[in-house]
């Protein structure tokens, strides 16, 4: 299968269109707060959601408008989440009902978002203030602006495109992406928007995206806490001309491997652009008899505050990674674990049948001195893998929380 990273975003498949402003949600007016994802079409869509038994109000929305698998709209805003408001339901319809009004989309056909400080009351002035500006921006060559739009302490945008071949027609997947901290997907504690031209049909589309999101997004985590609002939601214009796909089968395959690749790219970005991170930290996890147990040990290890703080100073603490995977959930056996830590500055094995073994201090230190690093635990008891990531724990991490609303 060839795949092909290519520019544009949500607006790189055919038929999609996006804009971003700033309309005064955010006191910040170099900060763009509102974002719009429109299709040409309705689309067939898709969407994952936060587990968390409190979550915004635009989810209860979005849930509500999505149960025909029908969307043609994403609308966005950052800066306040709209959630824990006894007027939040009512502000998320009406912000589906300005992207009716100013685009002739239905209003039952949009999915609606919002990300920012919880329990306060969401201004619907700036965004109804905003709708013509927003609306009028609108273009096939715009994602760049949405992605910025919905950024709240990211450092960097979350923006991606790639191109494959499905039944002799050019299928391309977009995606724009927010997540910096209250990051620990179990599905979806960030904001995702994905678009593809793939001809799919709906249940086709359900089925890729939760599959894929258990083993990327579900994968990663930065602090621990799983926030209220977040999703990750796709559409699906068809207009790469495809056959239509409907069930398990070469094109589905290709398809989801596609769909892996672009929410593998958004999880890494997300995991290096946590809070005050200086590194990403992946964790993989082979050998083990059970995929389960593998993603269990993998997250385990990302997870570890203590870990995370050690390799924050670059500092092999090994017996953090073994103490780790010890509580990770599943029973397996510790005395056949191996751990070596890897990144472009070399490779260091520290632990060989879950007893430490001599090495390096100097060299192990100079492999964890590097933005990108990964740790290897081989179980040696199966053939199931899985992948994590993560990031260091920095003195940053705290500043950024301690005053966030201010």
């Amino acid at each position: 299968m060839n795949f092909t990273w290519i520019d544009g975003g949500v607006c790189a498949p055919k038929g999609f269109k996006a804009s971003g402003i700033h309309c005064g949600i955010r006191k910040n007016k170099t900060k763009k707060d509102l974002a719009l994802i429109v299709a040409d079409d309705v689309c067939n869509a898709a969407a994952v959601y936060t587990t968390n038994k409190v979550y915004g109000a635009p989810i209860t929305v979005t849930r509500e408008h999505l149960k025909d698998g029908k969307a043609q709209a994403v609308i966005c805003n950052s800066g306040n989440a709209n959630t824990c408001n006894a007027d939040g339901v009512e502000k998320a319809n009406l912000m589906a009902q300005f992207v009716e009004e100013r685009c002739g989309i239905n209003k039952d056909d949009v999915i609606v978002a919002s990300t920012g400080v919880i329990g306060q009351p969401l201004p619907i002035e700036p965004i109804k203030n905003g709708m013509e500006k927003l609306a009028n921006g609108l273009a096939y060559a715009n994602s760049t602006n949405a992605a910025e739009a919905i950024m709240t302490t990211d450092t960097v945008k979350k923006e991606y495109a790639l191109s494959c071949e499905i039944c002799g027609k050019t299928v391309t997947i977009g995606a724009i992406a927010k997540g910096s901290g209250m990051i620990h997907p179990n599905m979806a504690t960030l904001l995702c928007f994905v678009t593809t031209d793939a001809a799919i049909s709906c249940e086709a589309l359900d089925k890729a995206l939760k599959e894929v999101v258990a083993d990327t997004l579900n994968m990663v985590s930065i602090d621990g806490d799983t926030s209220t609002n977040d999703m990750l939601s796709i559409m699906a214009s068809g207009k790469a001309c495809n056959k239509e796909i409907s069930a398990d089968g070469a094109d589905f395959d290709i398809f989801k491997s596609a769909l892996n690749l672009v929410l593998t790219k958004v999880s890494k970005a997300i995991a290096k652009d946590g809070e005050g991170a200086t590194k990403l930290m992946e964790c993989i996890v082979k050998g083990a008899p059970e995929k389960q147990l593998a993603k269990s040990v993998a997250k385990s290890v990302i997870t570890s505050s203590l870990l995370k703080a050690a390799v924050f100073a670059s500092d092999a603490n090994w017996g953090r990674i073994l103490c780790a995977i010890g509580y990770a959930q599943g029973e397996f056996d510790i005395n056949k674990i191996d751990v070596e830590i890897s990144s472009s500055k070399g490779c260091v094995v520290v632990c060989k049948d879950g007893t430490g073994v001599e090495f390096s201090e100097e060299k192990a230190t100079e492999v964890l001195n590097n933005d990108e690093f990964t740790i290897t635990v081989d179980m040696n008891s199966g053939s199931e893998t899985a992948t994590a990531w993560g990031c260091d724990l920095t003195y940053d991490y705290v500043k950024i929380n301690a005053d966030y609303r201010t």
